[in-house]
C-alpha cells in the first residue's frame, strides 16, 4: 500500500491520463483500490464501495467504460487512506483457514485468496512506479516500520 501511495504521489500530471484505455495511470491505481478494498472483506456481500465510487470506472465489462472522467489525484490519494485504514480491522475479521473466500468468482481457500489479493496489489503498484520512473521520476523503496 505504502509503495502504492509514493506512486500516487509523485505520479507527474503529465502521465496521470496517459496509457491506452482501460490502462491510464489513474484507472489502474483506482483498480488496484478497488479490489484492494474488495478483497479484505469477509465475503462479498459485506463490501460497501466507497462513496466517491462510480460503476463506469470499475466494476465488471458490462458497465465499465473507456471514455469515464478520471479520479484526480486527491480523490485517490483520500481512497488509498481509506483502504489503509481498513486493513487491520478487516484482516482482524478474516478466518485465514477458511475453506472458501466468499468472493464467488474465486473457488479457492480465504488464505489463498489474501494471497492473491497482496499479489494483485503487488503487481500493478510495481506497474505504477514503473511508469512514474520512465517519466524521469525516480522513487526510493519505501517501507513502513
Amino acid at each position: 500500500m505504502d509503495m502504492l501511495r509514493v506512486a500516487l504521489e509523485g505520479c507527474p500530471e503529465t502521465i496521470w491520463n496517459s496509457g491506452t484505455p482501460p490502462r491510464q495511470f489513474w484507472r489502474l491505481a483506482y483498480h488496484a483500490l478497488f479490489y484492494t478494498h474488495l478483497y479484505l472483506e469477509v465475503t462479498e456481500a459485506d463490501f460497501q464501495a466507497w462513496e466517491k465510487h462510480r460503476d463506469e470506472v470499475e466494476s465488471d465489462q458490462e458497465r465499465e467504460r473507456l471514455d469515464a472522467t478520471p479520479y484526480t489525484r486527491e480523490e485517490l490519494l483520500e481512497y488509498w487512506a481509506l483502504v489503509d485504514a481498513h486493513i487491520d480491522t478487516q484482516f482482524d475479521k478474516i478466518d485465514l483457514s477458511a475453506p472458501e473466500c466468499g468472493i464467488p468468482w474465486y473457488t479457492l481457500p480465504k488464505l489463498d485468496h489474501v494471497i492473491l489479493n497482496l499479489r494483485h496489489l503487488s503487481e500493478h503498484g510495481g506497474q505504477l512506479r514503473d511508469r512514474v520512473m520512465e517519466a524521469g521520476v525516480d522513487q526510493r523503496w519505501f517501507t513502513r516500520r
